[in-house]
Protein backbone atom coordinates (compact mmCIF):
# COMPACT_ATOMS: atom_id res chain seq x y z
CA UNK A 1 0.00 0.00 0.00
CA UNK A 2 1.33 3.41 -0.95
CA UNK A 3 1.81 6.09 1.71
CA UNK A 4 -0.99 8.25 0.25
CA UNK A 5 -3.35 5.26 0.22
CA UNK A 6 -2.48 4.52 3.84
CA UNK A 7 -3.07 8.18 4.82
CA UNK A 8 -6.44 8.11 3.04
CA UNK A 9 -7.38 4.91 4.88
CA UNK A 10 -6.43 6.42 8.27
CA UNK A 11 -8.45 9.58 7.52
CA UNK A 12 -11.40 7.48 6.34
CA UNK A 13 -11.43 5.39 9.53
CA UNK A 14 -11.35 8.63 11.58
CA UNK A 15 -14.39 9.87 9.65
CA UNK A 16 -16.28 6.61 10.20
CA UNK A 17 -15.46 6.74 13.92
CA UNK A 18 -16.64 10.35 14.10
CA UNK A 19 -19.92 9.46 12.36
CA UNK A 20 -20.45 6.59 14.79
CA UNK A 21 -20.00 9.04 17.69
CA UNK A 22 -22.48 11.49 16.13
CA UNK A 23 -25.21 9.18 14.85
CA UNK A 24 -24.67 6.19 17.10
CA UNK A 25 -23.97 3.79 14.25
CA UNK A 26 -20.91 3.38 12.09
CA UNK A 27 -21.62 3.41 8.34
CA UNK A 28 -20.53 0.13 6.74
CA UNK A 29 -18.92 1.65 3.68
CA UNK A 30 -18.69 4.55 1.26
CA UNK A 31 -22.29 4.01 0.15
CA UNK A 32 -23.50 4.39 3.74
CA UNK A 33 -21.63 7.68 4.10
CA UNK A 34 -22.96 8.91 0.74
CA UNK A 35 -26.50 8.06 1.86
CA UNK A 36 -25.99 10.15 5.03
CA UNK A 37 -24.71 13.08 2.98
CA UNK A 38 -27.68 12.77 0.64
CA UNK A 39 -30.12 12.85 3.56
CA UNK A 40 -28.29 15.87 4.99
CA UNK A 41 -28.35 17.70 1.66
CA UNK A 42 -32.04 16.95 1.15
CA UNK A 43 -32.65 18.56 4.53
CA UNK A 44 -35.90 16.80 5.44
CA UNK A 45 -34.50 14.91 8.42
CA UNK A 46 -34.76 11.22 9.14
CA UNK A 47 -37.52 9.43 7.29
CA UNK A 48 -38.18 6.22 5.39
CA UNK A 49 -37.06 6.24 1.76
CA UNK A 50 -37.94 3.94 -1.10
CA UNK A 51 -35.16 2.09 -2.91
CA UNK A 52 -35.36 4.61 -5.76
CA UNK A 53 -35.19 7.54 -3.33
CA UNK A 54 -32.13 5.99 -1.66
CA UNK A 55 -30.44 5.82 -5.06
CA UNK A 56 -31.42 9.46 -5.69
CA UNK A 57 -29.97 10.45 -2.30
CA UNK A 58 -26.67 8.80 -3.16
CA UNK A 59 -26.66 10.63 -6.52
CA UNK A 60 -27.28 13.92 -4.69
CA UNK A 61 -24.35 13.15 -2.38
CA UNK A 62 -22.00 12.26 -5.23
CA UNK A 63 -22.89 15.45 -7.10
CA UNK A 64 -22.53 17.50 -3.91
CA UNK A 65 -19.09 16.20 -2.97
CA UNK A 66 -17.80 16.36 -6.55
CA UNK A 67 -19.07 19.93 -6.80
CA UNK A 68 -16.13 20.79 -4.54
CA UNK A 69 -13.87 20.21 -7.56
CA UNK A 70 -16.19 21.83 -10.08
CA UNK A 71 -17.62 18.66 -11.62
CA UNK A 72 -21.22 19.58 -10.78
CA UNK A 73 -23.23 22.70 -10.00
CA UNK A 74 -26.52 22.94 -8.13
CA UNK A 75 -29.27 23.90 -10.58
CA UNK A 76 -31.94 24.26 -7.94
CA UNK A 77 -34.59 22.28 -6.13
CA UNK A 78 -37.77 20.77 -7.50
CA UNK A 79 -41.28 21.26 -6.06
CA UNK A 80 -40.65 18.55 -3.44
CA UNK A 81 -37.36 20.13 -2.36
CA UNK A 82 -35.02 17.62 -4.03
CA UNK A 83 -31.81 19.23 -5.29
CA UNK A 84 -30.89 18.84 -8.95
CA UNK A 85 -27.33 19.11 -10.25
CA UNK A 86 -25.90 19.73 -13.68
CA UNK A 87 -22.55 18.37 -14.82
CA UNK A 88 -19.95 21.02 -15.63
CA UNK A 89 -17.04 18.88 -16.78
CA UNK A 90 -16.36 15.24 -17.53
CA UNK A 91 -15.08 13.02 -14.77
CA UNK A 92 -11.75 11.36 -15.47
CA UNK A 93 -11.98 7.73 -16.55
CA UNK A 94 -10.94 5.66 -13.54
CA UNK A 95 -11.19 2.04 -12.57
CA UNK A 96 -13.45 1.25 -9.60
CA UNK A 97 -10.65 1.54 -7.04
CA UNK A 98 -9.63 4.98 -8.32
CA UNK A 99 -13.29 6.09 -8.40
CA UNK A 100 -13.66 5.06 -4.76
CA UNK A 101 -10.49 6.96 -3.80
CA UNK A 102 -11.72 10.09 -5.60
CA UNK A 103 -15.08 9.92 -3.81
CA UNK A 104 -13.51 9.26 -0.40
CA UNK A 105 -11.17 12.25 -0.79
CA UNK A 106 -14.13 14.45 -1.72
CA UNK A 107 -16.28 13.10 1.12
CA UNK A 108 -13.50 13.92 3.58
CA UNK A 109 -13.18 17.40 2.09
CA UNK A 110 -16.97 17.84 2.35
CA UNK A 111 -16.96 17.08 6.09
CA UNK A 112 -13.88 19.21 6.66
CA UNK A 113 -15.37 22.23 4.84
CA UNK A 114 -19.00 21.90 5.92
CA UNK A 115 -18.39 20.96 9.55
CA UNK A 116 -14.85 22.25 10.18
CA UNK A 117 -13.67 18.79 11.27
CA UNK A 118 -10.13 17.65 10.52
CA UNK A 119 -9.40 14.01 9.80
CA UNK A 120 -5.69 14.50 9.22
CA UNK A 121 -3.71 11.27 9.17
Amino acid sequence: MYKKDLELQVRWVKLLTHLKDVIGKRPKDLNGVLFLIGVQELGNGVQTFSKEEKQDLMHIAICRVLSLSGYYELEGKDAEGWPHWKPLKKLPHFDLLEQEKLLKLHVLEYFEKEYQISFTA
